[in-house]
């Protein structure tokens, strides 16, 4: 038995990732002196070279996401970038205690958002997403369907 999703919650599921994705992508872009600093603060090697990764990753899947392009595969690259990013960069228990309760809440939050995107890599884009369109249209276009 195949289980019923329902075409709305995946759209506004996906929109609302993407929400994330698309405008931090940007802010990362518009921001890259800050972002470069940030990230060289971490201690990561190549900070400018990351910092171009990460707004690589963030605008282009977030918008690949928002429309259900490859979708399972957006959101399998998606959840592994996000938590690399949560585990560098939200270090609750490495921070000064001054820090820790936001650090905290970032990190968890983060953990929620990579459980999302898993389920949308384990469920796809959903009825209302161009993977659906893009299956339906090669099943009608297919000499194998008539």
């Amino acid at each position: 038995m195949k289980p019923e999703h329902n075409p709305i919650f995946s759209l506004v599921g996906r929109i609302m990732i993407a929400a994330l994705f698309i405008p931090a992508g940007l802010t990362k872009l518009f921001g890259f002196p800050g972002l470069v600093n940030y990230v060289a603060a971490a201690g990561l090697p190549q900070p400018q070279l990351a910092a171009v990764i990460a707004i690589g990753i963030e605008i282009p899947l977030g918008i690949a996401l928002l429309l259900g392009w490859q979708t399972r595969k957006v959101a399998g690259v998606l959840a592994a970038f996000t938590f690399i990013a949560t585990m560098v960069f939200h270090q609750f228990w490495a921070v000064p205690e001054s820090q820790q309760m936001v650090q905290h809440l970032m990190f968890w939050k983060n953990i929620a958002i990579v459980g999302g995107l898993l389920m949308m890599a384990s469920l796809g884009g959903g009825a209302w997403s161009m993977d659906n369109w893009r299956a339906a249209r090669r099943a009608r276009l297919s000499p194998a369907a008539a």
